[in-house]
């Protein structure tokens, strides 16, 4: 059974860093997209970042210039690099890995990242 835990989340002033990991138990056969999601207070979950084997990497809008989505190891399969953070980054940040299935679909349970003074 696979299950995915982020990591690396917490409280940091603006214009601070976080590094968020994703890590791994269990075995994802053929991985096609591993991606960070964030959900804010009240909002609806957003698409951050993705990366895809042979295709360029996504960054939302909002993110663009700040963030940085790279692979992993085995383990630790994905980070996000999270520079000059703002209150507006607040939110629950969520790993989503995707396989070939459409049944390969796995998230995490989320890590709080709060931008404050």
């Amino acid at each position: 059974q696979v299950q995915l835990k982020e990591s690396g989340g917490g409280l940091v002033q603006p214009g601070g860093s976080l590094r968020l990991a994703c890590s791994v138990s269990g075995n994802i056969a053929v991985i096609s997209t591993m991606a960070w999601y964030r959900q804010a207070p009240g909002k609806q979950r957003e698409l951050v970042a993705s990366t895809s084997p042979g295709a360029p990497l996504f960054y939302s809008d909002d993110v663009k210039g700040r963030f940085i989505i790279s692979s992993g190891n085995a383990k630790d399969l994905v980070y996000l690099q999270m520079n000059n953070l703002q209150p507006e980054d607040t939110a629950i940040y969520y790993c989503n890995i995707q396989g070939l299935r459409s049944t390969d679909d796995y998230w995490g349970q989320g890590t709080q990242v709060t931008v404050a003074a």
